[in-house]
């Protein structure tokens, strides 16, 4: 696997010290609504004007500034109002990465979803958790495996996460229930999918965790169930791959986890078993190869500073960041020399936004202001946190 890749820390959001009113929610959720605003964007805007509503204010200047030939769309306040309404009346509350409750294990990977919708049990969401995901088409063994697997790890403290699938997840769901457990949808949390999980989904939402980003009431889309397998991944402290064909999606979440710096571990399978194509051809690329649960446990037990792999991991939580004072919301917006030196600096490949400072000669915080600005106008796309490029058709 690739070497883990260290965070970047530049305007990383600290948990504020108290929760939002419901006002802010509303201003938050209106942000992450309104056109152009992806997760970096959001992170930005809250950090640099101190606030969602300041910053709903400033869109349709920054927005205008960055070269947007109409107006920006701004999420209407009666829309954010009712999809809040929908969610209560299911059961789901809304948890933004400004708040202490948002999980602190995902908050601190690489531009976190900025707002989560879960049901259920929180408090599984403050627990160390891993998880275990495979092949919806599965043998008999590889589902007999997952049991014990998803069983022996609950029983040693983990909370099992997965992607509440046919095959090998609903066998690490199913096996979990009882001790801990997270499914993470593509859809909106009412939304079941695949329709025969109706009865373990409830079940989920009820004794163990539902996550996701997605608002109520929306199927999920093709493109959807990357995003679910980022979260998946940015959840927990390891991935246990049980059974993966050779495009499998399940290699997907394999991928994220690497790109994250999380443990890889890969069940190994016989040759001729296309199933095991994807996990064998993992093993090949580094990540761990398992055959028991203790190999998992050996392997983390120094992540989460245990000495004996016994220790009650239920006690264990992620410890926040440390605390850091958000920016003061006065910014000087990007000049016009320095939007068309960041504008000639990019191009139809990503570039890290330091590397273009080099280039252009101006400090990583006008950069950033800079792109903020060309994101809201919709003339350039964003890869991760720090790498951008122009998109081939600007608004």
């Amino acid at each position: 696997m690739a070497p883990k890749p260290d965070q970047p820390e530049l305007f990383n959001p600290s948990p504020p010290p108290s929760e939002l009113s419901d006002e802010e929610r509303i201003a938050c959720l209106r942000l992450i609504r309104s056109e152009n605003v992806g997760p970096v964007t959001f992170r930005d805007l809250i950090n640099y004007y101190g606030g969602a509503a300041k910053a709903l204010e400033i869109l349709p200047t920054l927005s205008r500034r960055g070269g947007s030939g109409r107006p920006i769309r701004i999420c209407p306040k009666a829309d954010a109002e009712r999809e809040f309404a929908t969610a209560a009346r299911i059961g789901a509350m809304p948890f933004f990465t400004v708040e202490r409750d948002y999980p602190q294990v995902l908050a601190g990977i690489e531009a976190p979803p900025p707002m989560l919708y879960v049901k259920g049990d929180l408090d599984l969401l403050k627990r160390p958790s891993i998880a275990i995901v495979g092949s919806r088409q599965s043998s008999a063994a590889g589902m007999q495996l997952t049991r014990l697997f998803a069983s022996q790890l609950a029983e040693a403290g983990f909370v099992i996460v997965s992607g509440l699938a046919r095959g090998i997840d609903k066998a690490a769901h199913e096996a979990s229930l009882g001790s801990g457990t997270i499914a993470v949808v593509a859809g909106g949390i009412d939304w079941v999918y695949p329709p025969e999980h109706a009865e373990l989904q409830a079940r989920i939402g009820s004794e163990g965790c539902l996550v996701t980003e997605r608002p109520p009431g929306l199927k999920p889309r093709d493109r959807d169930f990357p995003r679910r397998n980022r979260i998946i991944a940015g959840l927990v402290y390891g991935v246990v791959i049980v059974e993966a064909a050779a495009r499998s999606g399940t290699l997907v979440t394999a991928r994220y986890a690497n790109e994250l710096g999380r443990e890889v571990f890969a069940v190994p399978g016989h040759p001729l078993d296309p199933r095991a194509e994807g996990t064998n051809r993992l093993i090949k690329q580094g990540a761990t190869l398992v055959t028991d649960v203790s190999d998992i446990i050996e392997v983390l037990q120094p992540i989460l500073g245990l000495e004996d792999r016994r220790s009650d991991l239920a006690s264990q939580t992620p410890a926040p960041a440390p605390a850091q004072p958000l920016p003061a919301p006065t910014l000087e917006m990007a000049s016009e020399d320095v939007l068309n030196a960041v504008l000639t600096a990019l191009g139809p490949a990503p570039v890290a936004t330091d590397a273009i400072a080099r280039q252009t000669g101006l400090n990583v915080q006008a950069v950033q202001v800079a792109l903020l600005e060309l994101d809201l106008a919709g003339r350039i796309e964003r890869q991760g946190q720090s790498l951008v490029a122009l998109k081939a058709t600007a608004i």
